[in-house]
């Protein structure tokens, strides 16, 4: 399991471009019959890139549940929200079967012993994105489609940023301990994410960048607003946000990305706004 510790505001401001991405970016989540782990210890959320191939793989997989938790298993205290970004998927939760096609979502609550990924058919494999928070209670493992999600069309066509926010893991759709993910879709002739942008500090949050063409990227910002810095990132790459910084993106085209936080405050009406003329 990769570890990231938590950055200075301060510290972060002298990082060469090298040092930023090797602090924030989140690469190569995606291997074959393998899981991969990034814990980050701001909030302590783990990000997770499962691709089955051949193998029926375990959450535990690669990952030393005692050494990074001191629990007995993966969600002994912890939830998790997956996505699938690829091929038809099938996730086992205790026994009980779930089938996922591409961008449906499955959480999955704390005190689930036995988590199993797999994929329909080995030349299409699943590509399951996952983020685990923090949970003092149990909640109800639930399946939702995309067709499910809570749909707020957002934006316009005249600023670049027209696009629907596909709310899946949320107050409005299920109940969860703190952790909260959603799935924002731009329009074609659209290129910009999340801004005007903000911050709250009350929260982290980390994007994952999908649906690019292979020559793609996003320019994706962070850093604090009179201090910002950016991150060029590639399809299928994630990116942690500390709570001090804004989390805005630029693509050379339109894009999909996967948001996802976990704190005290999950209706989202905390956020510290920032007009785009005060960014520096």
């Amino acid at each position: 399991m990769d570890i990231r510790y938590s950055a200075s505001p301060n510290d972060v401001k002298r990082y060469t471009t090298d040092q930023l991405r090797r602090e924030f970016l989140i690469e190569n989540l995606y291997q074959p019959d393998t899981v991969q782990a990034v814990y980050s210890h701001v909030d302590r959320m783990v990000v997770l890139g499962v691709m089955p191939v051949t193998k029926r793989l375990s959450i535990d997989d690669g990952i030393d549940v005692w050494k990074n938790f001191g629990t007995g298993f993966f969600l002994e205290r912890r939830e998790i929200g997956v996505f699938n970004l690829g091929g038809k998927g099938v996730i086992e939760c205790d026994g009980v079967r779930y089938d996922l096609g591409f961008e449906d979502c499955l959480y999955i609550s704390r005190s689930t012993r036995e988590v199993f990924f797999s994929s329909v058919d080995a030349a299409e494999p699943a590509r399951f994105y996952a983020v685990s928070a923090p949970a003092h209670k149990d909640c109800k493992t639930t399946f939702i489609s995309f067709a499910q999600a809570n749909k707020r069309p957002l934006g316009s066509m005249e600023n670049s940023n027209k696009r629907v926010i596909n709310q899946f893991i949320h107050p409005d759709v299920l109940e969860t301990c703190q952790l909260s993910m959603g799935l924002t879709q731009l329009e074609p002739g659209s290129v910009w994410n999340s801004m005007p942008c903000h911050t709250h500090e009350r929260r982290m949050e980390v994007y994952t960048y999908f649906n690019l063409p292979d020559d793609g990227i996003v320019m994706h910002f962070m850093g604090q607003p009179n201090e910002t810095r950016n991150i060029v990132m590639k399809n299928y790459e994630a990116v942690i946000s500390p709570s001090w910084s804004i989390h805005c993106g630029a693509g050379t085209s339109n894009y999909t990305f996967i948001w996802a936080m976990g704190g005290e405050n999950q209706a989202f009406d905390d956020m510290d706004n920032y007009v785009p003329t005060e960014l520096k």
